[in-house]
């Protein structure tokens, strides 16, 4: 991965590089990876989330096609 820095902004550049790890799953992995984890755990865990993505993408869809109400929207105080 690389990121370029301008005008000697090192700053910027680090927010840049931290936000295309964190789009990458780079932190995610990372975490996952701090411990052993046994093959049956990594078979529940993705099975998991496997579902939860399936969930998602179905009330996603529904909600497209208005079956399902959308997502509660606050109001913002004036």
């Amino acid at each position: 991965m690389q990121v370029l820095v301008r005008d000697n902004n090192v700053d910027q550049a680090l927010r840049v590089l931290k936000k295309k790890m964190q789009r990458e799953g780079l932190f995610r992995e990372m975490k996952e990876r701090r411990s052993y984890e046994k093959p049956s755990e990594r078979r529940v865990r993705e099975k998991a989330q496997a579902i939860s993505r399936h969930r998602k993408a179905a009330r996603k869809k529904m909600q497209r096609e208005g079956l399902l109400a959308g997502p509660k929207r606050t109001v913002a105080a004036r």
